[in-house]
């Protein structure tokens, strides 16, 4: 009859830390972001060409003072909504389709801590995304001001907001749905969204709609600290956190893993 010494098993199997499952799961979710050619398009290339080209070539009039003043903040908006809304709508509804998220459903990661993972892999990817546009603005003459916490705050609520509305898209919608959805939203709130175009520019009907919109009401707010040295913007921080609660209520509510 044989017996086993201790330690023949060790590391006896088991799920890693909470923490380490996390980590590992955001490290692969930002690898994977990062090396998808539509998702750079999007998160990277996008609002640079933009920046640049808007900043250099006057095409719209975007009022007294400097044109990069005015659009640096629009652009900064725009790269959170694409990273958080768009890019995500579009990967985890196609990681719907191919059963990815089921077969995630059944690992040891509870499905709180895989959403975890997607939002640190959206945040540290929106870093390099401010650090990027921040530098290319200094270049073309940007003069920031205002309080950087304020900034943060309404970067981190139009986080909130886009990515529960990205995820109510991906978990709801089919995947070819979600893509043509996810890219019109993109376009339509480039355009009315505040972010090239003032929304001054628009009538007096449409700028009350257009100004309760997330990406409206993000651009606005980061305008006016960025570009007028203002306060706290209570307004568009209020706009924010109600589709921040609306938008990850819902997405909690009827997103579908399968």
């Amino acid at each position: 009859m044989s017996t086993t010494t201790a330690g023949t098993y060790t590391p006896k199997p088991g799920a890693a830390p909470l923490g380490r499952m996390i980590a590992a799961q955001a490290a692969l979710e930002t690898k994977m972001l990062l090396r998808n050619g539509e998702q750079l398009l999007l998160t990277v290339i996008i609002p640079t060409l933009l920046l640049v080209l808007f900043s250099s070539v006057d095409i719209v009039d975007t009022g007294p003072g400097e044109a990069v003043d005015f659009l640096a903040p629009g652009v900064l908006a725009l790269a959170v909504m694409s990273t958080a809304f768009t890019g995500q709508a579009i990967a985890t509804g196609f990681e719907r389709r191919y059963g990815v998220l089921k077969r995630l459903a059944a690992s040891p990661l509870p499905r709180w801590g895989l959403m975890t993972a997607k939002t640190v892999s959206v945040l540290v990817t929106e870093v390099l995304q401010v650090v990027l546009l921040t530098v290319i603005a200094f270049a073309l003459g940007w003069s920031p001001h205002g309080n950087p916490f304020v900034v943060l705050l309404l970067l981190v609520l139009g986080t909130a907001a886009f990515s529960g509305l990205g995820l109510l898209m991906a978990g709801t919608l089919k995947a070819e749905a979600t893509l043509a959805a996810a890219n019109l939203v993109f376009l339509l709130l480039l355009v009315g969204g505040g972010v090239i175009v003032p929304l001054d520019r628009f009538p007096d009907a449409a700028q009350t709609v257009l100004g309760l919109l997330p990406i409206s009401a993000l651009s606005d707010g980061l305008r006016d600290v960025l570009r007028h040295g203002a306060g706290m913007p209570w307004g568009d921080l209020g706009i924010l956190a109600v589709w921040s609660v609306a938008g990850l209520a819902a997405a909690g509510k009827f997103f579908r893993w399968e």
